[in-house]
């Protein structure tokens, strides 16, 4: 696949909650539909850092934390991720990836600290953001891997919820569009996590789900993404 950019993603926490598919339909543009697993739709909050970002062609790379709430979502059955947010620590990112990719970007300050290696990995994250007129949101979490890594299992849960490989979006007259991005299979571990804030289901007007999330620890993972097109079907 060409690719406008590449990337790292690194020191990455799934955290997911299971949410009634009636509660994210009418959130989403026309043309998205609620994707589920075993009747369940998802909200998913992700932090993590995306470093080594270079558009084709550049020797010099980019790097900044990212904070965002995710769902799942089908175009005419093309299985892809949806997202309500996305908070950034690069202001001059936030303005190319909003006007590259049409993503709600939002820019924040964050702060990410690390500690050991591989299953002993500790990531402490703080985000707020800057944006102004946006609804604020504050995160704020250590976390890290619990056991050991694997690849996602065909058909799994793990796999439903990260196994995607492109995003749709839509602009402000209801056009969708989307991106196709590209990587090796993940490589997950159960992970722990401790928060002390996350207003991110506030800011996007959601209750905060019932439950404790499933969690997983992401091991550092090489990423392509394509521009983005509209999507006509």
């Amino acid at each position: 696949m060409r690719h406008l950019l590449s990337m790292r993603w690194r020191d990455l926490l799934f955290a997911h909650w299971r949410v009634d598919p009636g509660r994210i339909g009418p959130e989403l543009p026309d043309r998205l539909s609620v994707d589920t697993y075993d009747g369940d739709a998802y909200l998913g909050v992700v932090p993590f850092e995306m470093a080594d970002i270079r558009p084709r062609g550049s020797p010099v790379g980019l790097a900044f934390g990212e904070l965002n709430l995710r769902t799942y979502v089908t175009a005419d059955g093309a299985p892809g991720v949806y997202f309500f947010n996305l908070d950034a620590d690069d202001r001059f990112g936030v303005r190319i990836a909003r006007s590259l990719f049409r993503l709600p970007y939002y820019r924040a300050s964050m702060r990410i600290e690390t500690q050991g290696e591989g299953t002993d990995r500790t990531v402490s994250f703080r985000s707020r953001r800057r944006t102004p007129d946006a609804p604020p949101a504050r995160f704020r979490a250590r976390y890290g891997p619990d056991g050991g890594f694997r690849e996602p299992a065909s058909g799994s849960i793990e796999a439903f919820l990260t196994e995607r490989y492109r995003f749709y979006t839509a602009d402000d007259s209801g056009r969708v569009y989307y991106g196709d991005i590209d990587h090796d299979p993940w490589r997950l571990a159960p992970a722990w996590a401790e928060v002390e804030a996350n207003d991110l289901f506030r800011a996007n007007d959601f209750d905060r789900p019932d439950g404790e999330p499933i969690r997983h620890f992401a091991a550092p993972i090489d990423v392509t993404a394509d521009r983005i097109r509209r999507f006509e079907r």
